[in-house]
């Protein structure tokens, strides 16, 4: 009764495993579009005022612009963004290169 008990386990792990290995394998080996990611949440990184600093974060997650440079993260972005006006656009995450 105990070896049944063990094969029936066996057979389950053995179905359960199957059906999540495709799910998650496939996951790993697609390719990723980087342009269909959101555009970056400028707004929260906008100064309040005209007398306020704004500070990014000392993170490395490269945005590129539709000026050719590629700012160091999405808060660098987003400020030149707010100055420069429509002159920077969102192209993509990542180098421009």
């Amino acid at each position: 009764m105990q070896s049944n008990g063990c094969l029936l386990c066996k057979v389950t792990f053995v179905l359960v495993s199957s059906t999540l290995t495709h799910p998650a394998f496939s996951a790993l080996f697609k390719p990723h579009d980087p342009s269909a990611w959101p555009q970056p949440p400028c707004k929260m990184y906008y100064p309040v005022d005209d007398l306020y600093t704004a500070t990014c974060p000392n993170i490395e997650a490269h945005v590129c612009g539709s000026n050719g440079l590629t700012y160091k993260n999405e808060c660098f972005f987003c400020l030149d963004q707010w100055e420069f006006g429509a002159y920077v656009q969102f192209v993509k995450y990542g180098d421009c290169s």
